[in-house]
């Protein structure tokens, strides 16, 4: 694991590399006499290593997240959305939910294959796959590796609903698929803007698209037919909550049928990390931010208790959640389309039986 730096690499969120919360030691930085803790921090490049698992679909029973399968086809994100709360899971390979998180990242390349396989498989019930949960299925290498396209082939072959969650316009680079898809009501996307600054958004989330351009997609997708929507989230007290309206507002006018909110959720070592950037990029209002995080988590940093971690408890939680009620119901946002379960029929294969009709 990398030595914790003093100074962040440009062009990433997290300020540093803390150990993870499965290790039993601890590094702090000495000074060794050569003035090394004022050097410039080196470089950090982006590497892949290949992630050899067996199966590709990852279920849960968790009752606020509204599905109950996922795949994601890559471990890490490159985006470094600093508030990101999937980053304690890098935690399990034994590296740091820091700069690690979002330079050291881990691909599925048998993903599409193992897909195939899990829905071929006798009994297999269709219910919606959510596709790039816990880290962004379209993040910067997607371009190159192409891994989500291929899943998204796979679900077409079989007719399986699938939901997207995105902060990038790769996205529309398989429009043609999601087009497919859309046709048959086996998709919905939803596009996740954060703030509206784009020079905020520059240090939140660096490697993500710009909110402009995140707002091009909605309206590009929304004019080809697919069913989209907005996901404000998350939503920072102090720091972002005041354009709520706003982002639902530009969004709702590029063509978003639907929207949702979560507001900042800091399990694990994402509370440090998050904390360690407001000191750095806004120290003037970190207090206040994390005031207003307490005040809707019952007075701590963070409530994991599935009924409240995404919405919060308390008056300032309750106030968020009537904002935007109120602008959803003066903007005409809505539901979605539902997803059809009842297409899923797995491909014909050589050697398959005939049917007789």
């Amino acid at each position: 694991m990398s030595k914790r730096p003093t100074q962040a690499p440009r062009g990433r969120g997290a300020r540093s590399s803390p150990d993870n919360r499965y290790v039993a030691w601890r590094r702090e930085d000495v000074d060794d006499g050569w003035d090394s803790l004022e050097a410039p921090p080196v470089p950090l490049r982006t590497t892949l290593s290949v992630d050899a698992s067996r199966t590709v679909i990852t279920y849960n029973q968790s009752p606020d997240v509204g599905f109950d399968r996922s795949i994601n086809p890559y471990r890490g994100c490159e985006h470094g959305c600093v508030y990101c709360f999937a980053r304690p899971t890098h935690a399990y390979l034994g590296l740091s939910p820091g700069l690690d998180f979002e330079s050291r990242l881990f691909y599925k390349p048998a993903a599409a294959d193992l897909l195939r396989q899990e829905l071929a498989r006798p009994g297999y019930q269709c219910r919606p796959i959510a596709v790039g949960i816990n880290t962004d299925a379209y993040q910067p290498v997607e371009r190159k590796l192409g891994l989500t396209r291929r899943l998204l082939e796979v679900l077409r072959d079989f007719r399986h609903p699938c939901t997207l969650v995105t902060k990038s316009a790769l996205v529309e680079r398989d429009l043609d698929l999601l087009v497919e898809l859309a046709e048959q009501s086996l998709v919905q996307v939803m596009v996740s803007i954060t703030t509206l600054r784009t020079g905020l958004a520059r240090h939140l989330e660096p490697r993500a698209a710009a909110p402009q351009r995140r707002l091009e997609t909605v309206r590009t997708l929304a004019a080809a037919g697919i069913p989209t929507g907005v996901l404000v989230a998350p939503l920072i007290p102090v720091l972002t909550d005041a354009e709520l309206e706003s982002i639902l507002a530009e969004a709702a006018d590029a063509g978003a049928g639907a929207a949702g909110y979560v507001l900042l959720r800091l399990p694990h070592e994402v509370k440090d990390l998050f904390t360690e950037w407001l000191l750095e990029q806004v120290p003037a209002q970190a207090n206040h931010v994390m005031n207003r995080v307490r005040d809707s988590c019952g007075g701590k940093d963070y409530d994991a208790r599935h009924d409240v971690r995404m919405r919060g408890t308390g008056i300032y939680a309750e106030l968020i959640a009537q904002r935007f009620r109120l602008a959803c119901q003066r903007l005409g946002y809505g539901e979605l389309p539902a997803l059809d379960c009842t297409r899923f029929r797995p491909p014909a294969t050589a050697g398959d039986q005939l049917v007789l009709i």
